[in-house]
C-alpha cells in the first residue's frame, strides 16, 4: 500500500484538465519511467522511447504544468532533470464512473497498465537470461489468471488485505540489500454471465476471458 504522501488522488470535476493531459499515450509512458526508473532528462527519455528530444521535453512541461513531474536536482547546469511527484496516480471509481469523460479515462489507463505488464515481462525474462537478475527470483516470480467467484464485499476485502500486507512486507524489506523492484500489476474485473445466445455469436478464435487478482475501491496509475 502506498502511503498517502506518495499518491496523487485525482478527482473528476476538480482535476479535469489534469486528466485530459493525461489522456496522451506518450505522457502516461514518460510518467511511468520516471516512476519505475527514476529522474532523467528529456534527452535521455527520448532515446529510451525513440521519440525526439523536443517531443518528450514539450510533454514532460505538460506534466510538470498539472503537478505530475517536477524538476529534480540537476548533474551539471546543462539540461533539466525531471521526476516523478508522486509513486502513483489514483482515483474513486464510483466518482469516475460519474462522468463519460472521465470513465473513457480510467479505460485508457487500465490499457495502459496491461501494456505495462507486458513490457516489463520481457525486460523480466531478459534480465533472468542475461544473469542481471539471479535465480533465486525465478520462482517466486510469475502471473496468475484466476478466476474466483466473490461478493463485491470479498473483493472490496480482498483489496483491504492485499494492501496491509504490502505495506507491511515492503516496511520490512526496505533496508535488504537483496530486496529488488517488482512490478505488480493487479486485477479484479467482474464478469457477467454470458447467456447461451451471445456465446453462439462469439467466434470460435476468441481467446478466453482472463480475471487475474484484484484492485480495491480506487483504481491506480
Amino acid at each position: 500500500m502506498v502511503s498517502e504522501e506518495h499518491k496523487r488522488v485525482l478527482d473528476p470535476e476538480r482535476d479535469a484538465a489534469a486528466l485530459k493531459a493525461l489522456t496522451h499515450p506518450l505522457r502516461i509512458r514518460l510518467l511511468g519511467m520516471l516512476r519505475q526508473d527514476g529522474p532523467a532528462t528529456a534527452s535521455e527519455l527520448a532515446v529510451r522511447t525513440g521519440e525526439s528530444s523536443a517531443s518528450t521535453s514539450y510533454h514532460l512541461r505538460v506534466l510538470a504544468k498539472y503537478a505530475f513531474v517536477a524538476e529534480a536536482e540537476h548533474r551539471d547546469g546543462r539540461e533539466r532533470r525531471w521526476q516523478a511527484v508522486h509513486s502513483v496516480t489514483s482515483w474513486d471509481n464510483k466518482a469516475m464512473a460519474a462522468a463519460s469523460g472521465s470513465r473513457a479515462w480510467v479505460s485508457l489507463s487500465r490499457r495502459a497498465q496491461v501494456e505495462h505488464l507486458e513490457a516489463s515481462l520481457v525486460r523480466h525474462e531478459a534480465d533472468i537470461a542475461d544473469g542481471r537478475l539471479g535465480q533465486e527470483w525465478a520462482e517466486p516470480s510469475g502471473i496468475n489468471d484466476l478466476m474466483p467467484r466473490l461478493t463485491p464485499e470479498s473483493l472490496t476485502e480482498l483489496w483491504e488485505v492485499l494492501g496491509r500486507k504490502l505495506e507491511e512486507l515492503t516496511a520490512r524489506d526496505a533496508e535488504d540489500p537483496r530486496a529488488a523492484q517488482v512490478v505488480l500489476l493487479t486485477a479484479g474485473l467482474p464478469l457477467a454471465p454470458r447467456d447461451s445466445a451471445s456465446a453462439a455469436e462469439a467466434p470460435a478464435s476468441a481467446p478466453r476471458d482472463p480475471a487475474s487478482a484484484g484492485t480495491d475501491s480506487e483504481d491506480a496509475l
